[in-house]
Protein backbone atom coordinates (compact mmCIF):
# COMPACT_ATOMS: atom_id res chain seq x y z
CA UNK A 1 0.00 0.00 0.00
CA UNK A 2 1.15 3.50 -1.34
CA UNK A 3 2.61 5.47 2.26
CA UNK A 4 0.22 8.54 2.37
CA UNK A 5 3.24 10.59 3.17
CA UNK A 6 5.13 10.17 -0.07
CA UNK A 7 4.22 13.45 -1.45
CA UNK A 8 6.12 15.20 1.79
CA UNK A 9 8.96 12.68 1.70
CA UNK A 10 9.75 13.48 -2.09
CA UNK A 11 9.62 17.32 -1.35
CA UNK A 12 11.57 16.93 1.86
CA UNK A 13 14.24 14.98 -0.47
CA UNK A 14 14.46 17.93 -2.69
CA UNK A 15 13.67 20.57 -0.75
CA UNK A 16 17.78 21.66 -0.51
CA UNK A 17 18.40 21.56 -4.11
CA UNK A 18 15.00 23.58 -5.26
CA UNK A 19 14.74 26.99 -6.71
CA UNK A 20 13.48 29.98 -4.85
CA UNK A 21 10.01 29.39 -6.29
CA UNK A 22 9.65 25.39 -6.11
CA UNK A 23 10.60 26.21 -2.57
CA UNK A 24 7.52 28.50 -1.86
CA UNK A 25 5.39 25.93 -3.56
CA UNK A 26 6.97 23.21 -1.26
CA UNK A 27 6.41 25.30 2.34
CA UNK A 28 2.77 26.29 0.76
CA UNK A 29 2.06 22.17 0.18
CA UNK A 30 3.37 21.13 3.19
CA UNK A 31 1.39 23.65 5.21
CA UNK A 32 -2.18 23.89 3.37
CA UNK A 33 -1.91 20.44 1.16
CA UNK A 34 -5.49 20.07 2.55
CA UNK A 35 -6.24 23.50 0.44
CA UNK A 36 -3.85 22.88 -2.24
CA UNK A 37 -5.85 19.54 -3.07
CA UNK A 38 -8.51 21.94 -4.39
CA UNK A 39 -6.55 24.16 -6.84
CA UNK A 40 -6.11 24.30 -9.99
CA UNK A 41 -1.85 24.80 -11.31
CA UNK A 42 -3.24 28.41 -12.35
CA UNK A 43 -4.69 29.32 -8.76
CA UNK A 44 -1.85 27.50 -6.90
CA UNK A 45 0.56 29.49 -8.70
CA UNK A 46 -1.49 32.52 -7.88
CA UNK A 47 -1.54 31.73 -4.37
CA UNK A 48 1.82 31.35 -3.93
CA UNK A 49 2.94 33.80 -6.64
CA UNK A 50 4.12 31.85 -9.21
CA UNK A 51 3.78 30.92 -13.02
CA UNK A 52 1.24 28.22 -13.67
CA UNK A 53 4.21 26.82 -15.91
CA UNK A 54 6.55 26.42 -12.50
CA UNK A 55 3.47 24.77 -11.00
CA UNK A 56 3.66 22.05 -13.53
CA UNK A 57 7.33 21.85 -13.67
CA UNK A 58 7.27 21.55 -9.53
CA UNK A 59 5.05 18.35 -10.04
CA UNK A 60 7.13 17.08 -12.71
CA UNK A 61 10.81 17.22 -11.00
CA UNK A 62 8.55 15.51 -7.84
CA UNK A 63 8.45 12.64 -10.44
CA UNK A 64 5.04 13.02 -11.29
CA UNK A 65 3.57 12.58 -15.07
CA UNK A 66 1.97 15.46 -14.94
CA UNK A 67 -0.52 18.09 -12.65
CA UNK A 68 -3.11 15.73 -12.51
CA UNK A 69 -1.26 12.72 -11.14
CA UNK A 70 0.34 15.27 -8.70
CA UNK A 71 -3.08 15.92 -7.36
CA UNK A 72 -3.91 12.55 -6.93
CA UNK A 73 -1.05 12.56 -4.58
CA UNK A 74 -2.46 15.36 -2.79
CA UNK A 75 -5.89 13.57 -2.19
CA UNK A 76 -4.40 10.72 -0.93
CA UNK A 77 -3.42 12.23 1.66
CA UNK A 78 -6.03 14.66 2.23
CA UNK A 79 -8.73 12.03 2.13
CA UNK A 80 -8.68 11.17 6.17
CA UNK A 81 -7.86 14.04 7.45
CA UNK A 82 -10.79 16.83 6.28
CA UNK A 83 -13.14 17.37 9.28
CA UNK A 84 -16.77 17.52 8.78
CA UNK A 85 -16.52 21.67 8.84
CA UNK A 86 -13.94 21.97 6.36
CA UNK A 87 -15.70 19.47 4.08
CA UNK A 88 -18.81 21.51 4.08
CA UNK A 89 -17.01 24.43 3.72
CA UNK A 90 -15.15 23.17 0.25
CA UNK A 91 -18.72 22.14 -0.66
CA UNK A 92 -19.82 26.06 -0.21
CA UNK A 93 -16.84 27.06 -2.15
CA UNK A 94 -17.52 24.34 -5.00
CA UNK A 95 -20.78 25.44 -6.06
CA UNK A 96 -23.57 28.63 -6.29
CA UNK A 97 -27.06 28.17 -4.71
CA UNK A 98 -28.66 28.19 -8.23
CA UNK A 99 -26.30 25.53 -9.36
CA UNK A 100 -26.32 22.96 -6.86
CA UNK A 101 -29.24 20.43 -8.68
CA UNK A 102 -26.81 20.06 -12.20
CA UNK A 103 -23.63 20.28 -10.56
CA UNK A 104 -24.54 17.67 -8.06
CA UNK A 105 -26.15 15.19 -10.51
CA UNK A 106 -24.03 16.21 -13.40
CA UNK A 107 -21.03 14.97 -10.83
CA UNK A 108 -22.87 11.87 -9.33
CA UNK A 109 -23.34 11.12 -12.79
CA UNK A 110 -19.10 11.58 -14.13
CA UNK A 111 -18.62 9.37 -10.87
CA UNK A 112 -21.02 6.18 -12.29
CA UNK A 113 -18.34 7.03 -15.64
CA UNK A 114 -15.49 6.92 -14.27
CA UNK A 115 -15.97 3.96 -12.33
CA UNK A 116 -17.54 1.96 -15.31
CA UNK A 117 -13.95 2.79 -16.80
CA UNK A 118 -11.66 1.84 -14.05
CA UNK A 119 -13.37 -1.19 -12.22
CA UNK A 120 -11.52 -4.57 -12.25
CA UNK A 121 -14.31 -6.87 -14.06
CA UNK A 122 -12.20 -9.93 -12.87
CA UNK A 123 -12.45 -8.24 -9.51
CA UNK A 124 -16.17 -7.99 -10.02
CA UNK A 125 -16.61 -11.52 -11.14
CA UNK A 126 -14.19 -13.46 -8.41
CA UNK A 127 -17.22 -11.38 -5.63
CA UNK A 128 -20.05 -12.76 -7.72
CA UNK A 129 -17.89 -16.68 -7.58
CA UNK A 130 -16.70 -16.14 -3.78
CA UNK A 131 -19.97 -14.97 -2.89
CA UNK A 132 -22.24 -17.87 -4.37
CA UNK A 133 -19.95 -20.16 -2.74
CA UNK A 134 -19.95 -18.99 0.93
CA UNK A 135 -21.33 -20.73 3.58
CA UNK A 136 -22.15 -17.87 5.64
CA UNK A 137 -21.83 -14.36 3.91
CA UNK A 138 -21.35 -10.92 6.13
CA UNK A 139 -21.71 -7.35 5.08
CA UNK A 140 -20.19 -4.44 7.48
CA UNK A 141 -20.81 -0.39 6.86
CA UNK A 142 -20.48 2.00 8.96
CA UNK A 143 -21.78 5.25 9.73
CA UNK A 144 -22.42 6.81 6.22
CA UNK A 145 -21.79 3.35 4.46
CA UNK A 146 -24.75 1.56 6.76
CA UNK A 147 -27.69 2.59 4.21
CA UNK A 148 -25.12 0.58 1.39
CA UNK A 149 -24.74 -2.13 3.66
CA UNK A 150 -28.28 -2.58 4.89
CA UNK A 151 -29.57 -2.51 1.03
CA UNK A 152 -27.12 -4.72 -0.15
CA UNK A 153 -28.01 -7.75 2.85
CA UNK A 154 -31.80 -6.52 1.99
CA UNK A 155 -30.93 -8.63 -1.33
CA UNK A 156 -27.99 -10.79 -0.78
CA UNK A 157 -30.90 -12.71 2.32
CA UNK A 158 -32.98 -13.37 -1.22
CA UNK A 159 -30.16 -14.83 -2.89
CA UNK A 160 -27.92 -16.62 -0.67
CA UNK A 161 -29.20 -19.00 2.35
CA UNK A 162 -27.37 -17.08 5.07
CA UNK A 163 -26.34 -13.42 5.29
CA UNK A 164 -25.11 -11.68 8.11
CA UNK A 165 -25.45 -7.76 8.43
CA UNK A 166 -23.56 -6.95 11.22
CA UNK A 167 -24.69 -4.69 13.57
CA UNK A 168 -21.97 -1.75 14.27
CA UNK A 169 -23.33 -0.14 17.83
CA UNK A 170 -20.30 -1.28 19.26
CA UNK A 171 -16.88 -3.22 18.28
CA UNK A 172 -17.18 -5.89 20.95
CA UNK A 173 -20.84 -6.51 19.63
CA UNK A 174 -18.94 -6.92 16.10
CA UNK A 175 -16.63 -9.64 16.93
CA UNK A 176 -19.35 -11.02 18.97
CA UNK A 177 -21.43 -11.67 15.78
CA UNK A 178 -18.42 -12.91 13.79
CA UNK A 179 -17.48 -15.16 16.53
CA UNK A 180 -18.14 -18.35 14.06
CA UNK A 181 -16.72 -17.13 10.63
CA UNK A 182 -14.19 -19.10 9.37
CA UNK A 183 -12.56 -20.30 6.29
CA UNK A 184 -16.00 -21.11 4.08
CA UNK A 185 -17.20 -18.31 4.63
CA UNK A 186 -16.95 -14.28 3.14
CA UNK A 187 -17.29 -11.17 4.40
CA UNK A 188 -17.60 -7.83 2.29
CA UNK A 189 -16.30 -4.86 4.10
CA UNK A 190 -18.03 -1.15 2.80
CA UNK A 191 -16.02 1.59 3.91
CA UNK A 192 -15.13 5.25 2.00
CA UNK A 193 -13.13 8.55 3.64
CA UNK A 194 -13.15 8.72 6.13
CA UNK A 195 -12.59 5.44 6.88
CA UNK A 196 -13.69 3.26 9.48
CA UNK A 197 -11.19 1.75 12.26
CA UNK A 198 -14.25 -0.17 13.24
CA UNK A 199 -14.29 -1.34 9.30
CA UNK A 200 -10.70 -2.33 8.94
CA UNK A 201 -10.55 -4.72 12.44
CA UNK A 202 -13.66 -6.75 11.41
CA UNK A 203 -11.63 -6.61 8.26
CA UNK A 204 -8.93 -7.95 10.45
CA UNK A 205 -10.37 -10.26 12.42
CA UNK A 206 -12.15 -12.35 9.39
CA UNK A 207 -8.61 -12.52 8.08
CA UNK A 208 -6.84 -13.99 10.56
CA UNK A 209 -9.99 -16.84 10.51
CA UNK A 210 -9.25 -17.17 7.28
CA UNK A 211 -12.12 -15.86 5.35
CA UNK A 212 -12.38 -14.38 2.05
CA UNK A 213 -12.54 -10.43 2.04
CA UNK A 214 -14.30 -8.35 -0.28
CA UNK A 215 -13.85 -4.47 0.10
CA UNK A 216 -15.82 -1.65 -1.54
CA UNK A 217 -14.09 0.95 -1.23
CA UNK A 218 -13.08 4.16 -3.29
CA UNK A 219 -9.38 3.66 -4.20
CA UNK A 220 -6.18 0.92 -4.09
CA UNK A 221 -4.75 2.77 -1.73
CA UNK A 222 -7.52 2.42 0.80
CA UNK A 223 -6.70 0.77 4.21
CA UNK A 224 -9.89 -1.50 3.64
CA UNK A 225 -7.77 -3.25 1.11
CA UNK A 226 -4.69 -4.16 3.63
CA UNK A 227 -6.54 -7.32 4.09
CA UNK A 228 -8.95 -8.13 0.86
CA UNK A 229 -7.61 -9.79 -2.31
CA UNK A 230 -11.23 -8.54 -4.00
CA UNK A 231 -11.40 -4.98 -4.06
CA UNK A 232 -14.32 -3.25 -5.95
CA UNK A 233 -13.20 0.20 -6.45
CA UNK A 234 -16.16 3.30 -6.83
CA UNK A 235 -15.52 6.74 -7.11
CA UNK A 236 -17.04 8.79 -3.98
CA UNK A 237 -16.49 12.37 -3.68
CA UNK A 238 -14.36 13.02 -0.61
CA UNK A 239 -15.18 17.02 -0.09
CA UNK A 240 -18.96 16.86 0.44
CA UNK A 241 -20.89 17.38 4.37
CA UNK A 242 -22.74 14.27 2.78
CA UNK A 243 -20.40 11.99 0.07
CA UNK A 244 -21.99 10.64 -2.96
CA UNK A 245 -22.44 7.15 -2.91
CA UNK A 246 -24.54 6.93 -6.20
CA UNK A 247 -21.09 4.83 -7.70
CA UNK A 248 -20.46 2.54 -5.04
CA UNK A 249 -24.25 2.12 -5.04
CA UNK A 250 -24.49 0.93 -8.95
CA UNK A 251 -21.57 -1.35 -8.27
CA UNK A 252 -23.90 -3.16 -5.28
CA UNK A 253 -26.91 -3.02 -7.87
CA UNK A 254 -24.94 -4.76 -10.46
CA UNK A 255 -23.69 -7.12 -7.83
CA UNK A 256 -27.00 -8.20 -6.83
CA UNK A 257 -28.22 -8.21 -10.53
CA UNK A 258 -25.25 -10.86 -11.57
CA UNK A 259 -26.08 -12.55 -8.51
CA UNK A 260 -29.04 -13.12 -9.73
CA UNK A 261 -28.69 -14.43 -13.03
CA UNK A 262 -26.17 -17.16 -11.40
CA UNK A 263 -28.96 -17.85 -9.32
CA UNK A 264 -31.79 -17.55 -11.51
CA UNK A 265 -34.17 -20.55 -10.69
CA UNK A 266 -33.55 -20.83 -6.41
CA UNK A 267 -34.14 -16.58 -6.82
CA UNK A 268 -37.41 -17.21 -8.36
CA UNK A 269 -38.82 -19.44 -6.36
CA UNK A 270 -37.68 -17.43 -3.11
CA UNK A 271 -39.67 -14.84 -4.33
CA UNK A 272 -42.60 -16.43 -5.68
CA UNK A 273 -42.46 -17.45 -1.66
CA UNK A 274 -42.47 -14.24 -0.15
CA UNK A 275 -45.03 -12.90 -2.71
CA UNK A 276 -47.37 -15.51 -1.32
CA UNK A 277 -46.70 -14.23 2.53
CA UNK A 278 -46.47 -10.76 1.24
CA UNK A 279 -50.07 -10.81 0.09
CA UNK A 280 -50.71 -13.27 2.60
CA UNK A 281 -50.62 -10.72 5.90
CA UNK A 282 -50.98 -7.56 3.42
CA UNK A 283 -47.33 -6.38 3.15
CA UNK A 284 -47.75 -4.23 0.28
CA UNK A 285 -50.23 -1.84 -1.25
CA UNK A 286 -53.52 -2.17 0.58
CA UNK A 287 -54.62 0.38 2.44
CA UNK A 288 -57.32 -1.02 4.12
CA UNK A 289 -56.89 -3.70 7.19
CA UNK A 290 -58.03 -6.52 6.22
CA UNK A 291 -58.33 -9.07 9.60
CA UNK A 292 -57.00 -12.74 9.29
CA UNK A 293 -59.80 -13.91 11.73
CA UNK A 294 -63.07 -12.49 13.40
CA UNK A 295 -61.83 -12.19 16.71
CA UNK A 296 -58.89 -10.07 15.55
CA UNK A 297 -61.79 -7.79 13.59
CA UNK A 298 -63.71 -7.43 17.03
CA UNK A 299 -60.89 -6.37 19.27
CA UNK A 300 -59.46 -3.95 16.80
CA UNK A 301 -63.37 -2.62 16.81
CA UNK A 302 -63.72 -2.36 20.82
CA UNK A 303 -60.31 -0.50 21.11
CA UNK A 304 -61.64 2.08 18.54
Amino acid sequence: MTNTNELLNRINRRYGSMSKGYKRLAIYITDNYDKAVFLTAAKLGEVVGVSESTVVRFASSLGYKGYPQFQDALEEMVKNKLSSVQRMEVSYERVSQSDILENVLKADQEKIKHTLEHIDQKAFNQAVHTILNARHVYVIGIRSCAPLASFLSFYLNMIVDDCILISTSSSSEIFEQMIKIGPDDVIIGISFPRYSIRTLKALEFASNRNAHIITLTDSVHSPMNIYSSCNLIADSDMASIADSLVAPLSVINALIMALCMERGDAVSNRLIELESIWEDYQVYERDEIEFLDESARMHFNDVN
